[in-house]
């Protein structure tokens, strides 16, 4: 039996926002017996607009009429939106009123849909799959390195055979500093962009721009922190004021020295234009370095020597197509879910794994940290042998620990495990149904280092399972 639902995907950036939607097939694989989605089928493509500021806030009456003229034209009812996710990225997720955003999206498309501001190392991994993960996997003995740039960050993400190793995120983008377009006169600048100024140099008033020599120093400080986090050069993060333009440390492992180097987000997206024949738009076109820096980048040694033979299929739009298609998971059918009505469940915190292996006092601590958070907590069920035996040894010292620390009120106990065992586990656990806990068991989902799980309403007898905080 196979149903379509919808997928959506939003990417509020820095300097441009934009929306995919796709119908994707809910369907029973006939060899593994699983409910999978498959045949996603891109139908809606916005195109990209600047993204609705005023001054230092989000103009939400502005996103508010982007949203809704994306769902009208991608044809979209909440009901049928099954799963991908929202994202606030870069500067934008700084904005005071990026919660008032955060809101209105789910609003318009429900609990089903993540929104999540400000997560880097989510960014940089959507990046990887949405832009280099089918190229990777063409190449599956190559190691890639997946350079995204937008307006305020740069995310980095290692990845082999299409699956990610390493993530990182530097506060380097190309609308730090903002200028009247056509010159390089400063509008404003995000305290990344004051701060990099006086330090090269450029001490000055800014009433009259800033002079190209000046210009070029900006590019070059910039230019040196990219290209050492792409080389592993850790020595340069170190001192004032590189170090605080590193958001999350990227260390690039032994057996990858020299990676190739793709590039995606906005900034990217002008590279390969300007590789495939396109002229480079004028100064500041955007009101922004992007220009300046996509340049930069087709002249350096270390990041351009590959541009040209390993060309990506993302582009700019690599974090959405991420979204909308790798960050849903479909879980097993046979869940533990005795009440149904608890769904859906957003931002349930992550708190730990517990296996046999795990110390009694440890397993406590996890169970009463689940107890303490408002929203209840979610625990990974890591098992060695999944046997019968396994599955009711761990359930019991779960159970003894639920008994000593109950659950207050409507606080639920989410458990999710790899395993096709959540009815089993659940029956044991709460001992068929004599213990008094909201509790949920979704089985069949791999498991991701991630601080935050949402899950979905139940359809045809499995549900949407999302990951976010990586």
């Amino acid at each position: 039996m196979s149903e379509r639902v919808t997928l959506v995907g939003l990417d509020f950036g820095t300097t441009t926002s934009s929306a995919v939607i796709a119908d994707a097939s809910l369907q029973r694989n006939a060899v593994t017996g699983r409910t999978e989605l498959s045949d996603v089928r891109e139908r809606f493509r916005s195109e990209m607009v600047f993204t609705p500021l005023d001054d230092d806030r989000i103009d939400v009456a502005a996103a508010e009429t982007h949203l809704d003229a994306w769902l009208s034209a991608g044809a979209v009812r909440s009901e049928d939106v099954f799963g991908g996710g929202a994202l606030l990225t870069g500067l934008t997720a700084k904005r005071e009123n990026a919660d008032v955003l955060v809101d209105l999206i789910r609003r318009r498309l429900g609990d089903t849909l993540i929104a999540t501001a400000d997560d880097p190392c989510l960014e940089s991994w959507l990046a990887f799959l949405g832009n280099t993960a089918n190229l990777s996997r063409a190449h599956p003995d190559r190691v890639f390195l997946n350079v995204d740039i937008g307006g305020g960050t740069t995310n980095l993400a290692l990845g082999q055979n299409g699956q990610v190793r390493r993530t990182g995120c530097l506060s380097i983008g190309a609308r730090h500093i903002e200028f009247v377009p056509g010159t390089y006169r400063i509008r404003r600048a995000s305290p990344q962009g004051w701060l990099v100024l006086p330090h090269l140099d450029v001490p000055r008033a800014f009433t009259d721009g800033l002079r190209e020599a000046e210009v070029e120093h900006v590019l070059d400080f910039y230019m040196r922190l990219i290209e050492a986090a792409v080389s592993g050069d850790r020595s340069m993060f170190r001192d004032w004021p590189a170090r605080d333009f590193e958001q999350v440390p990227f260390d690039l492992p032994p057996d990858a020295s020299e990676p190739i180097v793709t590039l995606s987000g906005g900034v990217g997206e002008l590279v390969y234009a300007h590789l495939r024949g396109e002229p480079w738009l004028p100064t500041t076109h955007f009101g922004d370095l992007g220009i300046d820096l996509a340049r930069r980048l087709v002249q350096s040694e270390k990041l351009g020597k590959h541009l040209s033979t390993y060309v990506p299929a993302g582009g700019g739009r690599a974090t959405v197509l991420g979204l909308l298609r790798h960050n849903t998971e479909v879980s097993g059918s046979t869940l533990y879910l005795p009440s149904p009505e608890l769904l859906p469940l957003s931002e349930m915190p992550v708190l730990g794994t517990v296996s046999t292996e795990l110390p009694d006092a440890d397993l406590g601590d996890l169970v009463e940290r689940a107890m303490r958070t408002p929203r209840g907590g979610c625990l990974f069920v890591k098992l060695a042998a999944a046997d019968v035996a396994e599955v009711r040894a761990l359930a019991g010292r779960l159970t003894a620990e639920l008994w000593r620390t109950p659950f207050v009120g409507e606080r639920p106990l989410v458990l999710l495990l790899r395993e096709n065992l959540g009815k089993v586990l659940g029956h044991y656990v709460t001992e068929w149904g004599q213990l008094p806990i909201k509790l949920v068991v979704v089985d069949e989902v791999p498991v991701h280092d991630a601080r935050f799980v949402q899950i979905g309403r139940l359809r045809q007898q499995v549900v949407p399972v999302s990951f976010y905080g990586l």
